[in-house]
């Protein structure tokens, strides 16, 4: 015998809050309509529908992941980013609200300098998820983007992103540890003279020893390799700020995501590299997150 959708939503409710998931309500909520293919509009218009055994079997295995500390968006593999949907799974980062102000920034950039005769090119260091390539790919559509990550299983549902938002034939995709891909060709040969305009990247910024400290969401579920920024968190920082020029062209720059606290060490870390300036972004909360170096 199935139960109606309040009744059900009363116990997803209950189970999550008293597992000390914040937010229980909405999760509750945007799992059971993920479970039975409704939006929550239409779950609040119908609170007294009744849900088959089945569903309500499968809703409450839901709740139980959910409790457990399995994040929402991995669970219904779905998560937005400048309002466009994104699939996401274990092997990628979940796209986080403070990444869309490297977003709105570089897409203003590129904007501000569309009228150029020769497009922009766009490189995007470690893609994860590709939610920053394909943004600027669809807010920008005279840029080039390539977009690189070391893992294959992050190309693939980076490449899936791209396709599902009509965009797959606009963004390449490089299998690279940062720059190494990018230096030489097939054939062995020096490969240095591929520049860009901008390079964007949200690397790896925490340092080795909070990991731990991390919510059970984020330290038991998303990779941890596009997590461990190294004992200072500053090692992606140091690597690409050691080879960016080489990949720029005049008068290009670098746009890197960071941590609150990390603006002074990267800027340090960019200007000891070559780099003539850095300016530095606040987020919403207005604390520093974007790093900007030319």
């Amino acid at each position: 015998m199935g139960l109606t959708v309040k009744e059900l939503l009363f116990i997803g409710n209950i189970f999550l809050d008293e597992s000390g998931i914040e937010n229980a309500p909405h999760d509750a909520e945007v799992l059971l309509g993920f479970e039975i293919g409704s939006d929550r509009q239409k779950i609040f218009m119908n609170q007294m529908r009744t849900i088959n055994e089945a569903h309500c079997k499968n809703y409450i295995d839901l709740i139980n992941r959910r409790a457990a500390g399995e994040p929402l968006q991995y669970i219904t593999g779905e998560s937005y980013f400048m309002g466009f949907r994104f699939s996401v799974n274990p092997t990628v980062l979940i796209p986080r609200p403070e990444t869309e102000i490297l977003a709105d920034i570089a897409i203003a950039y590129l904007q501000a300098r569309d009228g150029r005769d020769e497009a922009e090119n766009v490189l995007d260091l470690c893609t994860g998820s590709g939610a920053l390539a394909i943004s600027i790919a669809i807010s920008c559509p005279r840029v080039k983007v390539t977009a690189s990550d070391i893992s294959e299983q992050a190309l693939l549902t980076a490449k899936k992103n791209a396709a599902d938002h009509g965009v797959r034939e606009r963004v390449t995709f490089v299998k690279s540890d940062l720059f190494d891909s990018f230096k030489h060709d097939e054939s062995g040969n020096d490969n240095s003279n591929n520049k860009f305009d901008l390079i964007i990247t949200n690397p790896p910024y925490i340092k080795t020893g909070e990991l731990a400290g991390l919510q059970k969401e984020i330290k038991d579920h998303e990779p941890m390799s596009a997590l461990d920024g190294g004992a200072d968190g500053l090692d992606f920082y140091r690597r690409i700020a050691k080879d960016a020029l080489l990949y720029l062209r005049e008068g290009g720059c670098v746009m890197a995501e960071i941590g609150f606290d990390q603006a002074k060490d990267v800027s340090d870390i960019f200007l000891s590299a070559g780099f003539a300036n850095c300016e530095s972004f606040k987020d919403l909360a207005g604390l520093d997150r974007i790093v900007k170096a030319c």
